[in-house]
């Protein structure tokens, strides 16, 4: 396979501004993930510039909650790019924290003009008015709530539904017409996984994108998930975030 050429200086002084290189877009996992090709891919990723005001309002809101150098999830880029590809109508994420994966989709959403984000979290706040050493990073600032690094232009439309996933989700799978993007960054075990997993099968179709993080700790729970649907998984680089596209039925 051709080496991709070099990302171009805007994009990457848009990771810059975001302030966790993690964030550099991947090039392979989203054409394999999406199937497209070079020159659309290029496309969509010449969006990226437009989102650096984006990206510094999100330092800043870290920065203010003492979480300098945060961002939480590694690939928030990515999640623009396949909004933008996919023009998805329900896009469903478990797991906010400070809302960085969260704010990618509204962007993306934002831009294709139609799409709903739905979000379910239980959020976790922080002990004391600093994080304490050995308390998690993604614990809620006190007198915050799930996704308090968004800027508040982006809020609006968006479906956040606070509670235990086990509740909020098969509840909110049963309103939606379709699961057009799916990504798990949850509680981390293969039991929750695939309970999430299964719970929004019913509205996939082929197509459909199907993400999960920190797959470290969730076993085999996503490999065999994607051979149920007969899909090839597709790795982040060396990461545990992975991704499927749902197949056309045979």
């Amino acid at each position: 396979m051709t080496a991709w050429p070099p990302l171009k200086p805007r994009i990457l002084k848009t990771v810059r501004a975001l302030g966790d290189a993690r964030a550099r877009p991947n090039r392979t996992w989203l054409s394999g993930l999406l199937g497209i090709d070079r020159k659309e891919l290029g496309r969509l990723l010449d969006e990226i510039p437009h989102l650096a005001p984006l990206e510094r309002a999100l330092r800043k809101a870290h920065e203010s909650g003492g979480r300098r150098f945060y961002a939480q999830f590694r690939a928030p880029l990515e999640l623009f790019v396949m909004t933008r590809a996919t023009r998805p109508d329900h896009v469903i994420e478990t797991g906010v924290s400070s809302g960085v994966s969260s704010v990618h989709f509204l962007a993306g959403l934002r831009r294709n003009r139609r799409g709903t984000l739905h979000s379910v979290d239980r959020p976790q706040v922080q002990r004391s008015e600093s994080l304490a050493a050995g308390e998690s990073i993604v614990s809620v600032p006190r007198g915050r709530s799930s996704g308090w690094a968004i800027p508040p232009e982006y809020l609006s439309g968006w479906d956040l539904r606070l509670g235990l996933s086990q509740d909020q989700l098969p509840r909110l799978v049963r309103e939606v017409s379709t699961v057009d993007i799916f990504l798990h960054d949850s509680h981390h075990t293969p039991a929750h996984l695939t309970f999430e997993l299964e719970a929004i099968r019913p509205k996939l179709h082929p197509g459909s994108v199907v993400m999960a993080d920190n797959t470290q700790w969730t076993g085999q729970a996503f490999d065999r998930f994607a051979r149920s649907l007969g899909a090839r998984v597709f790795r982040r680089g060396r990461s545990d975030l992975v991704g499927l596209r749902v197949p056309e039925p045979l």
